[in-house]
């Protein structure tokens, strides 16, 4: 399939809101597309000086006109793709574009292994004290807090291109154990500091019961 292209340094997940700023006159005349023609373009990843994987977004809503022409607006991400050929311009237009596969994903897991990694999840959150969003198991999927984990961006990326959600809720799996881990021996350590950084009783010792070898 051809696709209008906006290759960015950001992974965008399925089902995830893209606001986005457009100020070059390519994509301005991307998003006017958008509009009269109700087409979706993709945001291929731009990652070590290459684009390989990205999301189809689709826009929802232009949030703002200012009298430059630039724009603020909302879209959607749909799908994700791996890109086979890339065009800096498409025919006719200013912006780049090229033929995507788009991946088919499962997204069928095991509710055990969910409920798992959502109790995990929530561990991270506790050790951080940090306040968790009012998400139940239901609801809760490999995508719907890929950016609120700790993820770096190369693991974003690579989560991004698994197509099975058994697979990536595995994935997020080792890196909350690994994660967790760390965070309980820093608050470990801190709780050591913290209590020799404060004056203490000590039981004065018995010399008389000592030995010298």
């Amino acid at each position: 399939m051809k696709l209008p292209l906006f290759p960015l340094r950001t992974v965008f997940f399925p089902g995830e809101t893209v606001p986005l700023h457009i100020f070059e006159e390519r994509y301005k005349q991307l998003i006017q597309d958008c509009r009269d023609d109700a087409i979706t373009f993709g945001i291929p990843v731009y990652i070590n000086d290459t684009i390989e994987y990205g999301t189809e977004v689709q826009l929802v809503e232009v949030v703002n006109t200012y009298e430059s022409g630039e724009m603020d607006v909302v879209c959607i991400a749909r799908q994700v793709f791996k890109v086979l050929t890339f065009d800096n311009e498409m025919e006719g237009k200013l912006y780049a574009g090229g033929i995507v596969e788009f991946l088919e994903s499962d997204n069928d897991a095991d509710l055990t292994f969910r409920k798992e990694v959502f109790q995990k999840l929530k561990e991270l959150y506790d050790l951080m004290a940090v306040q968790f969003p009012p998400t139940t198991l239901d609801q809760f999927n490999s995508y719907a807090f890929a950016h609120k984990m700790g993820l770096s961006f190369e693991q974003e990326y690579d989560l991004l291109q698994l197509t099975n959600e058994t697979e990536r809720l595995g994935y997020i799996a080792e890196h909350l154990d690994t994660t967790i881990a760390v965070l309980k021996q820093i608050n470990k350590t801190k709780a050591v500091i913290e209590m020799n950084g404060h004056f203490k009783n000590f039981d004065p010792l018995d010399f008389k019961d000592f030995k010298v070898n």
